[in-house]
C-alpha cells in the first residue's frame, strides 16, 4: 500500500514538472508563429506600392511617370474608334496669364467620344509638372484618371481612349498649389456638358473676388482729395507754384 502511494506520488509530482515545461514549448510556438505571421505581413507591405502601382499601370522612372496608358481597349459604348489624334502640350510659367503662375499653352481642346488621344506633354520649366485628366471610366482608368507628368525640362508621350458621351473633362497639374495657380483646363468630348469654372482665359472664377471697392460719396470725395494733394505735391517738386 505504502509503495503504491510513493508510485503515485512520485507521478504527481512527474505530471507537475511537465506543466511547465508543455507551458514553455507552447510558449515558444506561438512566439515563433507570431514573429513568421509579422515577417510574411512586413513583405507584404513592403511590396504593396509596387502592386499598387502595377495595379494602376504606372510607368515610373526619374524623369517622369505615365499612369493609366490605354491603346487598345474600347470602353463600353464604343463599338469602335471614332478616329486617333496626336496633341501637345507645353506647361510652364512662360504661358501664364495675368494673376497666375502656371498654365498650359492652351486651355481647351475638343474631341468626338470614342477618339484615341495620343498626348506629348512638353515641361518647360525646371520643376514638376503634370497633365491629368479625370472622370473616365474606373473599370479601365482607376482612379477615374488618365496621367503624364515631366519632372523638370523634357517631355513624356502616353496614350488613352476617350469613352462615349458627351462631356467635359478636368484637365489640371496635381502639384501642389499648381492648379490654383493657373494650371488647369478642360477637354470637351462631342459637345461637352458645359464648361468648367475658373478655366484661365475661358470662364470666371467659381467665386468673385469679395474686395471690391463701392464707389460712393466718401469714396469720390477721398478720391478727389488725394487727387488735389497729389498735385500740390507734383507741383511743388518741380516748382510749378510759389
Amino acid at each position: 500500500m505504502g509503495f503504491l502511494l510513493r508510485k503515485k506520488s512520485q507521478q504527481g509530482t512527474v505530471a507537475c514538472r511537465g506543466r511547465p515545461l508543455q507551458k514553455a514549448v507552447s510558449t515558444l510556438v506561438v512566439c515563433t508563429l507570431s514573429v513568421l505571421f509579422s515577417s510574411e505581413m512586413g513583405s507584404t507591405q513592403e511590396h504593396e506600392p509596387h502592386q499598387h502601382h502595377a495595379h494602376h499601370g504606372m510607368h515610373l522612372d526619374t524623369a517622369g511617370m505615365v499612369m493609366n496608358e490605354n491603346a487598345d481597349q474600347l470602353p463600353r459604348g464604343c463599338p469602335r474608334l471614332s478616329g486617333e489624334h496626336e496633341i501637345t502640350v507645353r506647361a510652364g510659367k512662360e504661358f501664364a496669364q495675368p494673376g497666375t503662375m502656371f498654365a498650359y499653352d492652351r486651355s481647351e481642346w475638343s474631341f468626338e467620344p470614342c477618339t484615341k488621344l495620343t498626348v506629348t506633354l512638353i515641361n518647360t520649366d525646371s520643376v514638376r509638372h503634370q497633365w491629368m485628366l479625370h472622370g473616365l471610366p474606373r473599370y479601365i482608368y482607376p482612379q477615374g484618371m488618365f496621367t503624364l507628368e515631366v519632372a523638370g525640362k523634357g517631355q513624356r508621350t502616353s496614350t488613352f481612349i476617350l469613352p462615349p458621351g458627351d462631356k467635359t473633362y478636368l484637365v489640371h497639374c496635381d502639384v501642389p498649389q499648381h492648379m490654383e495657380k493657373g494650371m488647369k483646363a478642360q477637354l470637351k468630348a462631342g459637345a461637352g456638358d458645359g464648361d468648367l469654372p475658373s478655366i484661365p482665359g475661358v470662364t470666371g472664377p467659381r467665386l468673385q473676388d469679395p474686395y471690391t471697392l463701392a464707389w460712393n460719396g466718401w469714396t469720390h470725395g477721398a478720391g478727389v482729395l488725394f487727387g488735389i494733394v497729389g498735385v500740390l505735391f507734383v507741383g511743388r517738386k518741380l516748382r510749378l507754384f510759389p
